[in-house]
């Protein structure tokens, strides 16, 4: 649509050009900041010109630009372009189905970046539910210069909320090397077929043994259970259904988005289950 209250656009080629004028806001894909009216906006600072890979294999994982395109990770993940996979990190295998988690189409995923869909922040966000499943943390850039890390499951505050100041900048996801050797299963479910996740619960067992469990889409903000082993059912069942932020909306009451989220969650514990007994 056309954004009628925008009047400037500078690229940002380097990190003075990060300080932002009354007004201005931070564009990367801008799939959101295109799709209604923005009235407090009166100019954009392109991060795209910024010049950051999007992918980089480092001695401790992946880093994930924040401009790096949905359409880009998932062609990583499944070795169609970018650095080779590791043999090892079994959980890239997870990425295309967290992709598909998105109410988007392939045009979209073109566009749409990794860091927007956090920054964004909505709790169907899927990539949030990637880097929660991941233990993921953030690197932000702020205003004056410095930077911090955080993990991306605190950087989400509510549904459609973030800690990010004004003026900070969500620099790169990281993905960190255990996480990316573990084994990794993505469920969701959606009121209608190809409608936005209602609910999506992740479950990841660590070489150690470790189990994590999260459960995005269907809570406020992310939810991260961890267990020393694949816990049993009862357990499970009994956290999942006392998690916090459980909400209602058009696309779901909160009593539905709990009691599917347990379901998920004991089909993914099963599954997990079932492979280590094998291995």
């Amino acid at each position: 649509m056309d954004i009628t209250s925008v009047t400037s656009y500078r690229p940002a080629r380097a990190r003075e050009d990060l300080l932002l004028a009354t007004g201005e806001t931070f564009l990367a894909g801008g799939t959101w900041l295109m799709s209604e009216p923005q009235p407090r906006t009166t100019g954009f600072v392109d991060l795209t010109t910024m010049g950051w890979p999007a992918l980089e294999l480092t001695g401790e994982g992946l880093r994930i630009g924040a401009t790096c395109t949905i359409a880009q990770l998932v062609a990583w993940a499944e070795g169609r372009s970018g650095p080779d996979v590791p043999p090892a990190w079994a959980a890239a295998s997870v990425i295309p189905d967290a992709a598909n988690a998105l109410l988007a189409s392939f045009k979209i995923w073109n566009t749409a970046t990794v860091g927007g869909n956090v920054c964004r922040s909505f709790a169907a966000g899927a990539m949030i539910s990637l880097a929660v499943a991941l233990d993921a943390t953030a690197e932000v850039w702020t205003a004056g210069g410095g930077k911090y890390t955080l993990p991306v499951a605190d950087l989400i505050t509510a549904n459609g909320e973030n800690s990010l100041r004004r003026g900070e900048v969500l620099r790169a996801v990281d993905l960190p090397e255990h996480a990316m050797r573990s084994r990794v299963l993505l469920r969701k479910i959606a009121l209608a077929e190809h409608g936005r996740s209602g609910a999506v619960v992740t479950g990841r067992v660590d070489v150690d043994g470790e189990c994590v469990v999260a459960v995005t889409a269907a809570t406020e903000r992310p939810v991260v259970f961890r267990f020393p082993q694949v816990p049993d059912a009862a357990i499970l069942a009994e956290v999942i259904e006392g998690a916090p932020g459980y909400y209602s909306d058009s696309l779901g009451v909160a009593d539905w988005r709990r009691a599917v989220s347990v379901v998920l969650a004991e089909r993914i514990r099963g599954e997990l289950a079932a492979e280590e007994a094998a291995a």
